[in-house]
């Protein structure tokens, strides 16, 4: 495989999030390295979000002009919230695969909220998260299995086979898979029915910043 440009452009900031998820994971939940070990999730926020800032101009799918038409963002917006949905309820043992890498719980000793925490949390779930996977797992991934040459694969014309891979292959960076099967196929049918890399961003979106919502206001740590 040739490691083209905007192949390391989609692939690098997602390389990036998982390295330092792993470092989050490998981190002790004390003070025993000196400091907060929850703003690792902060630091990957910045280092990520500052890598897509300084690719951005080379992410042509992602120009307004590529916006979807209001009804394709509606509708996006809609199947991002029924994600969300699934993803609360696709919860029962057999649909879960070990453990997550690296919980987050942004309450201090006293279990009151740390709103610091609680909004980094949430910006990175909401804003970075959803541009950053979708660049890998989309806009990248599925369409290499269509055609190595995926910059010119058009998202309408990607084949069923590509669809399944990738999904299955993103079920398994989930610890919810059967979620992240519904999740994986929505996302992908609104990329290649709307044919812009914004509809799924924008229900990605929609997903996790409902879902932080929801986490919050529950204190179902667990999906965070």
């Amino acid at each position: 495989m040739a490691w083209s440009r905007n192949l390391l452009l989609r692939v690098i900031p997602f390389a990036v999030f998982m390295l330092l998820l792993a470092l989050r994971g490998a981190a002790p939940d004390d003070d025993a390295w000196g400091w907060d070990t929850r703003w690792l999730y902060g630091a990957t926020v910045l280092v990520v979000g500052a890598l897509l800032a300084w690719f951005w101009r080379d992410y042509g799918e992602l120009a307004m002009q590529n916006w979807p038409a209001a009804r394709d963002a509606w509708l996006s917006l809609g199947v991002g919230v029924a994600v969300f949905v699934a993803w609360i309820l696709l919860d029962a043992p057999w649909m879960t695969l070990g453990e997550p890498a690296a919980r987050f719980v942004p309450v201090d000793a006293s279990g009151q909220l740390e709103p610091a925490l609680v909004a980094a949390r949430w910006v990175g779930a909401a804003l970075v998260v959803p541009v950053m996977e979708e660049l890998f797992w989309r806009s990248f991934f599925m369409r290499w299995i269509q055609s190595q040459r995926f910059e010119v694969v058009d998202p309408r014309r990607i084949g069923a086979r590509a669809i399944a891979l990738s999904t299955f292959v993103f079920m398994l960076a989930h610890t919810l898979w059967l979620a992240a099967i519904v999740a994986g196929l929505a996302y992908a049918w609104l990329y290649v029915r709307c044919g812009t890399l914004w509809a799924p961003v924008i229900a990605h979106a929609a997903t996790n910043g409902a879902l932080g919502a929801w986490v919050i206001a529950t204190r179902q740590w667990q999906y965070w």
